[in-house]
């Protein structure tokens, strides 16, 4: 995933600049192996700063970052599934999700495949915990979930069938992406699309 909306901006905020420099770095290296010291070094802040604007902390900085991360990835699912009705003349719902996977495959590559998804990296690294990045992790799949099963309910998919679909969307994604990352090949996640293209087309 690619993060954009507070880096575009002419004079991004200490506190913006905080947000991207840690979610870039969480996608990168993970929670546990980013320190609070490199956020602050590259994010061009004093530590005292981010102390200030995150009092709780790396974890404080993490859970802001984690949830700007979801929204940027929130955000291609929308645009990606916009307009994809079940008559739509560009294939519908399931050529837009092959196309979303498409987009994530050709990220993952040009990033050398180091880019890879920062909700789920931080999710795996914190499971077992009853933590605030468990918390900001699942809400993220879920917010995504809804997105997903919204558009396939639009295109007149049955409430139950488009709610399980969006999980299998959301939770095969994933999978793939972290398996494309392991391979270093686009074939899992364009694989992935077009199964889930050809499973939606079952349905609508």
């Amino acid at each position: 995933m690619t993060h954009s909306s507070a880096a575009k901006s002419a004079n991004p905020s200490t506190r913006d600049r905080i947000v991207v420099v840690a979610a870039r770095l969480i996608q990168r290296q993970g929670y546990v192996g980013t320190g609070i010291k490199q956020i602050a070094k590259e994010a061009d802040a004093t530590l005292g700063s981010v102390y200030h604007f995150f009092p709780g902390g790396k974890e404080a900085v993490a859970v802001a970052a984690l949830a700007y991360s979801a929204e940027e990835f929130a955000e291609m699912l929308r645009e990606g599934l916009e307009g994809a009705g079940a008559g739509a003349g560009d294939g519908g719902p399931g050529a837009a999700i092959e196309r979303c996977a498409g987009e994530l495959a050709v990220a993952l590559r040009e990033s050398g495949w180091i880019d890879g998804c920062p909700v789920t990296a931080a999710a795996l690294e914190t499971l077992g915990t009853d933590s605030e990045i468990q918390r900001v992790c699942a809400e993220a799949l879920r917010g995504w979930e809804r997105i997903v099963e919204e558009r396939l309910a639009a295109a007149g998919l049955a409430p139950g069938d488009a709610r399980e679909l969006a999980t299998t969307v959301i939770s095969t994604l994933e999978g793939a992406e972290v398996t494309a990352q392991v391979s270093r090949s686009e074939e899992p996640l364009r694989a992935a699309g077009r199964q889930l293209a050809r499973l939606v087309g079952t349905y609508v």
